[in-house]
């Protein structure tokens, strides 16, 4: 077996060298100043794992060094593995990064194990790395919104990603559902809007509550501590504040911003919900506040704004907004909404950031400085590429990971489409049709798991994995792809993921523990939902 056998997702260049590196008590682990927040935590796996005193108190034992080589772009890497031990140099400490999750896989599985396990020989095959990710943009989305969870969680959510190579975390903090991002400004955002009194139990409007308050949110030292662990290993934050759809929970905390004399509470539905913040001038300053402290915690250069299925009945039927609407000169309500999303964009802009919406901020007039994250479908990061701006693809058909796996009625909630671990791994995240320079703008792409039938970690380890490992080949490895040979790696790849306590769906289905017996949901077939899809999108053609 070569150790490209070993590896997932598969390297641009992998040269199989004689001998092997075998780590021993006493070696040392150094890092220059780049490097040294890759060795934190790549040491304390070593240690927890293995047991060995790293300590450099025997100079002959071969060592692991890191280190930041600026002739390589950021997420670039290189990794030597000798006898004589390991070296990894990246472009920027992302790259390091990278080079250490590829040196714990050539090392036994029983690596990711957090206490020592005896009788393992420490050995990776000696062989030469070189490597680079395809795509800028290779992430996954987390609603924390719907359903709250836990820091230790998330962080853990986290180590999960980096070891796949995966490099954005999109945490989507707020919804009709709950408000998780505490605003110094606006106290009741997270006093009201981050509890609801019960949370609905299956899908359709006859769907019952389980009468259970749900809720929660992170304090701003949790979210600094997720940047840093994050940033350590890779991975980049990417904050989501919704509006002016999706808004019910601050509504709800501060009634000004609904339309019309409303008084709501946080959101206990799912779906689409009719309830939007207005217009006004006092709105968009709101937002702002919001933001201005979303930005002092998160040193993302892109920074979600929302921006999807905001229904416009409430503006079309109130006389204000109608009103609101003309002294905007807004000839309809899509015009307004990209007048509320232009005004975002520019503060935004104004920070020296760019803000990252939905492909419905299309509508009405894309904002100029818009990312589009294009999900009904391929038709919003067309238009918005051959417009001149960067897109993320992530269509709900092939990268929606809360949608079910198969057709078995086994399947827990089982939602629209089946999205099998092949389906994945196949999906070219470069629309057809673009221009080379259009090409361009295609970042990449992003598994989004939405929560409202995801309640808690296991639920999420089911969704998430495998088919988050068939995402971070397609996203990290240019050329061809063999989905047989990636099938083998996979099935060897699984021992790590036992390793790390990750109960990911079997390729033969859930085990009983993870069916959920008696809870609809609404599986569709690939025709239904691309006659859907196209008539959500007949707008942007």
């Amino acid at each position: 077996m070569t150790a490209a056998d070993l590896l997932l997702p598969r390297p641009a260049e992998v040269r199989d060298a004689a001998g092997e590196f075998v780590l021993r008590a006493g070696a040392r682990l150094r890092a220059d100043a780049g490097g040294a927040p890759v060795l934190a935590w790549l040491s304390a796996r070593l240690r927890a794992a293995s047991g060995l005193a790293l300590d450099g108190s025997e100079p002959e034992a071969p060592g692991v060094e890191l280190a930041v080589d600026p002739v390589l772009a950021d997420e670039e890497y290189r990794l030597s593995v000798a006898p004589g031990g390991v070296r990894i140099t990246g472009g920027a400490t992302a790259g390091v990064a990278h080079g250490a999750q590829t040196l714990l896989q050539l090392l036994p599985p029983v690596v990711y194990r957090s206490a020592p396990v005896a009788s393992t020989r420490w050995a990776a095959p000696a062989c030469e790395v070189a490597d680079r990710p395809a795509y800028r943009w290779r992430g996954a989305l987390l609603d924390v919104a719907r359903h709250f969870l836990p820091l230790r969680e998330v962080l853990r959510f986290v180590d999960l990603l980096a070891a796949h190579r995966l490099n954005v975390l999109q945490l989507h903090l707020t919804d009709d559902q709950g408000w998780r991002f505490p605003v110094d400004r606006y106290p009741l955002l997270t006093e009201v809007g981050g509890w609801r009194r019960e949370s609905q139990v299956g899908f359709g409007r006859d769907a019952p509550g389980d009468g259970r308050p749900h809720g929660g949110f992170y304090s701003k030292d949790d979210l600094r501590e997720l940047v840093a662990y994050a940033a350590a290993r890779g991975v980049t934050v990417v904050p989501e504040i919704e509006g002016p759809g999706h808004a019910q929970a601050a509504i709800a905390a501060y009634p000004a911003l609904g339309v019309g004399d409303r008084r709501l509470e946080v959101g206990t539905r799912w779906g689409i919900i009719p309830n939007v913040v207005n217009l006004e001038e006092s709105t968009v300053a709101f937002y702002c506040d919001v933001l201005d402290e979303v930005l002092d915690i998160f040193p993302s250069a892109y920074i979600g704004i929302g921006g999807d299925e905001c229904v416009k009945d409430q503006w079309i039927a109130d006389p204000r907004t109608q009103e609101r609407l003309r002294e905007l000169g807004a000839a309809t309500p899509e015009e307004g909404q990209s007048w509320f999303v232009r005004r975002l964009d520019a503060h935004l802009a104004s920070r020296g950031r760019r803000s990252y919406g939905w492909d419905e901020i299309l509508e009405g007039g894309l904002a100029p400085g818009a990312t589009v994250a294009s999900w009904r479908g391929e038709s919003g990061a067309v238009a918005a590429a051959r417009a001149g701006h960067d897109v993320v693809l992530c269509p709900d058909s092939t990268l929606y990971l809360n949608y079910r796996q198969s057709d078995s009625p086994d399947e827990p909630i089982p939602l629209i489409v089946p999205i099998t671990v092949r389906d994945v791994y196949k999906y070219d995240p470069v629309p057809a049709g673009l221009t080379e320079q259009e090409r361009g703008h295609v970042l990449g792409a992003q598994g989004n798991l939405w929560t409202e039938y995801i309640d808690s970690p296991r639920t999420l380890d089911y969704f998430a994995f495998p088919r988050l490992c068939a995402l971070a080949e397609a996203l990290w490895t240019a050329g061809e792809r063999d989905a047989d040979a990636f099938a083998e790696r996979l099935d060897r790849h699984l021992a790590r993921l036992d390793a790390l306590g990750v109960e990911y769906r079997p390729a033969d289905g859930p085990r009983p523990w993870q069916t959920r017996p008696g809870i609809p949901g609404r599986p569709v077939t690939a025709e239904e939902r691309a006659a859907e899809v196209a008539a959500l999108t007949a707008s942007l053609r």
